[in-house]
């Protein structure tokens, strides 16, 4: 039977994976188990810079449960270097990057030993008796000294530590832009490095198949595809033999947006002993070893009349690759170099980033990608801007933003918004906020010299994400493109399966995709699966990262299911009689204009297909489909995020009391999975602003190691978010959506940053590193006083 009549897109449908998630029918990557499989335990330098003068495995060997122990050199041959996919300038510094250490460690961390055993605490054990001498290095930390003539380097045969400079330079000349300015302010402003704590750890299983040399390999990973393609670049075996699986993945925030040395290895070491390897990181293993967020040196300069109209802005940025170029280590940084105007409108914008090696984890991905740290800087900035000119923050930005009536509108760095509306999520945002009871209570409070400060903080913001179009992904050196797939295959019996490219590890992609293809096809959205993460099942696909899975991925299917109606109408109009033109389709229900009685469901159609017994003349048996699309535009989700925090200057703890985000995320799918994508991205935001950041000793050790030292806050740390939403929606895509799963993260670091400082700026504050905990803020007070 064809569907009901209500529309699917738009409806807060439960999501079709949790029934299964929650009742533990998962099937993890650490939960496979095949028959003689053997566990991997890798040893890892505990220095953050050192020669490998010897290292002896035969030790291990010898221990109860182990089958083999490699070192370095052992596996060096048939390893190639891990891939960096981004290398954005012509003349980028690109080191070598083994899978496992030879010669040399570079961060503490660095694996240099594996063993494998029969479980996996036999080969823990055993990594303790593997002998290495280490000659210590000097490590290399600070980003501004790395890049002196007499600092050690990272890489000796390299010569240097800087790893590239990219310049852009848009509009007018900001040097003549800044001459005729009236204020000109200057600030620095420190992204400290994030550890991405995904629910599940990172893990991975190789199963050989020995009779065909083919390789299945199961990863909790957010990139089969790609991971595919760089596992035969590293290891040499034709793509054609690797089956990558991505089963139920639990979270990754970009931190399994990569191809790790421990793939490799798993891979290696399988294809070497001929039996299935297995392994899965610990959470304090996976503090060192899985890439970190952010890590940046953000100076700034903005130029601006006495009225408070922006004229020019200047970035240059310090950004730490870490010890190695990861799969997009180099881009991240260069994603936000079209974020920082943002909203805004200005006549000069000039930006340089320079990357530098160090010898700590390399940093990739995490939640926002470059944009996090944009919308950071200038949104602090502009705040300071309103402090200087004596205007409220809101008021300077309604000067500076672009209005709807300008949309589209080419921003000074270049990048085309297809649609927007600031004012309207701005004014829907300050409403829900009670924005004017709060300022006058501040005001009160202020008067009276409260013990307790309220600070209310502001964040407009905009991004680009939906990773496109392949053509602007080549003139910027990505080394792949923009593209999605998708097909829709119509079963005898009525139901669908759809295939996608993109891979889900939490975002709801089966729910979303279903009631896409349910609207498309009138079929219910009960009989609709949906199929991802193995590149047998689902060949095609650039996978899932950036906020680019509905806006690509989910159009792809959209496509496909219109081409599988056309194809369906034909055979309906063959067998109604009917010329195709005469025709409707409405809720899955071919029927002839002015006959209604005459009809076909496309379920109808399918099994007719399927028998083939009476198909038009030269039509192949299928009314199936696929569709690959290639994005003519970014998306560009914005919105308005408003935090009211309470500080009290006795301790320095800061307490978030109230936030109100309104997103503009374009058309709506589901309203719960966004609704959930935005609070999750606020949490992570929030995580940045107070709590989190790695920590590392002068000799490299990273001393924030486990989630007792690095404070990853839980639902009790954080305020109940009033959320909501207008829609104007995108131009780019045939849904009208935008990305909505970085949202969240972008915009909220700097709207509870804002807000602490505008607490603390009546008693002489003027910068809080983050994470602002309270002994950084009660030290910035105590500092402001003395």
């Amino acid at each position: 039977m064809s569907g009901t009549t209500e529309r699917e897109v738009g409806r807060s449908r439960p999501r079709k994976e949790d029934a299964r998630l929650v009742t533990g029918q998962t099937n993890w990557t650490d939960n496979i188990s095949v028959n003689g499989l053997l566990h991997l335990a890798i040893l890892r330098s505990p220095m953050a810079h050192a020669r490998i003068d010897r290292i002896d495995v035969t030790p291990a060997r010898e221990q109860p449960g182990v089958v083999a122990a490699f070192s370095g050199s052992d596996l060096a041959e048939g390893l190639g270097s891990l891939p960096c996919a981004w290398p954005v300038t012509e003349d980028i510094v690109h080191p070598d990057h083994p899978p496992i250490a030879v010669d040399e460690v570079r961060y503490a961390g660095d694996p240099v030993a594996v063993v494998v055993a029969r479980d996996r605490y036999a080969a823990a054990d055993a990594l303790e008796f593997i002998e290495v001498d280490y000659a210590p290095l000097p490590p290399v930390l600070d980003l501004e000294a790395a890049l002196a003539e007499d600092a050690p380097l990272v890489h000796a045969d390299k010569g240097t530590n800087r790893c590239y400079d990219w310049p852009l330079a848009t509009g007018e000349d900001y040097a003549s832009v800044r001459e005729r300015a009236e204020v000109v302010l200057r600030r620095r402003y420190v992204q400290q490095r994030l550890i991405p704590n995904a629910m599940e750890p990172r893990a991975v299983v190789v199963t050989p198949l020995a009779a065909s040399g083919e390789y299945t390999v199961h990863s909790s990973t957010q990139i089969p595809h790609i991971l595919r393609i760089m596992l035969s670049v590293v290891t040499g075996i034709p793509e054609h033999k690797l089956r990558v699986i991505a089963p139920d993945v639990g979270g990754g925030f970009g931190s399994k947006l990569q191809v790790y040395g421990e793939e490799a290895l798993a891979l290696a070491v399988a294809r070497r002993l001929g039996r299935p390897v297995k392994w899965t990181e610990s959470r304090s293993e996976g503090y060192l070893a899985t890439h970190h967020g952010r890590g940046m040196i953000q100076d700034i300069e903005i130029a601006a009349t006495r009225e408070g109209r922006l004229l020019g802005l200047k970035v240059d940025l310090l950004a730490d690759m870490g010890a190695y170029l990861m799969l997009v280590t180099p881009g991240i940084p260069i994603l936000g170099a079209f974020m920082y105007p943002a909203i805004y409108k200005m006549d000069a914008y000039d930006f340089t980033c320079t990357g530098v090696f160090t010898t700590r984890t390399p940093t990739d991905a995490y939640r926002g990608a470059g944009r996090p740290e944009a919308t950071y800087a200038i949104e602090r900035i502009m705040d300071e801007l309103a402090v200087e000119l004596d205007l409220d923050p809101i008021e300077l930005r309604r000067l500076n933003w672009i209005g709807h009536e300008e949309f589209p509108y080419t921003s000074v760095a270049g990048l085309t918004y297809d649609s927007g509306n600031y004012e309207a999520a701005t004014d829907k945002a300050l409403a829900l906020f009670g924005y004017d009871d709060l300022r006058a209570e501040q005001q009160k409070r202020n008067e009276r010299g409260d013990l307790v400060r309220l600070g209310i903080g502001v964040s407009t913001y905009t991004e680009m994400c939906g990773l496109a179009p392949s053509r602007v992904l080549r003139d910027l050196r990505y080394s792949a493109g923009g593209w999605e797939a998708a097909s829709i295959r119509m079963l005898p019996t009525g139901k669908v399966e759809v295939v996608t490219g993109t891979s889900p590890h939490g975002q709801g992609h089966v729910t979303c995709w279903s009631q896409i293809a349910a609207d498309v096809l009138g079929v219910p959205f009960e009989d609709i699966e949906v199929l991802h993460g193995d590149t047998k099942t689902t060949p095609q696909g650039m996978d899932t990262y950036g906020s680019r899975s509905l806006v690509v991925g989910g159009a792809a299917v959209h496509h496909a299911g219109q081409k599988v109606v056309e194809k369906a109408r034909k055979v309906a109009a063959h067998l109604l009689e009917a010329n195709e033109h005469d025709l409707e389709f409405t809720h899955g229900v071919f029927s002839v204009k002015g006959s209604p009685e005459a009809r076909k469901t496309i379920q109808e159609i399918a099994f007719e297909t399927f028998s083939s017994h009476d198909l038009p003349d030269g039509m192949e048996p299928t009314i199936n489909a696929e569709h690959l699309v290639d994005p003519e535009n970014f998306s560009y989700p914005h919105g308005t995020h408003l935090c009211a925090v309470e500080v009290d200057t006795e301790t320095g703890r800061t307490t978030i009391r109230s936030y109100v985000c309104v997103d503009d995320v374009g058309r709506v799918i589901n309203p719960m999975i966004v609704e959930g994508q935005v609070h999750g991205g606020i949490a992570q935001g929030i995580a940045q602003a107070l709590y989190e950041e790695a920590v590392y000793d002068d000799d490299g050790n990273l001393v924030s190691g486990t989630m007792a030292d690095y404070l990853v806050p839980s639902a009790a740390d954080l305020p109940e978010f009033v959320t909501g939403r207008t829609e104007t929606p995108a131009t780019s895509n045939p849904l009208g959506s935008k990305g909505v799963g970085e949202a969240g993260t972008i915009a909220s670091t700097p709207a509870v940053v804002n807000a602490i400082m505008d607490a603390l700026r009546p008693l002489g504050v003027t910068e809080v590193a983050m994470p602002c905990t309270p002994q950084r803020v009660w030290q910035a007070i105590e500092e402001a006083s003395a």
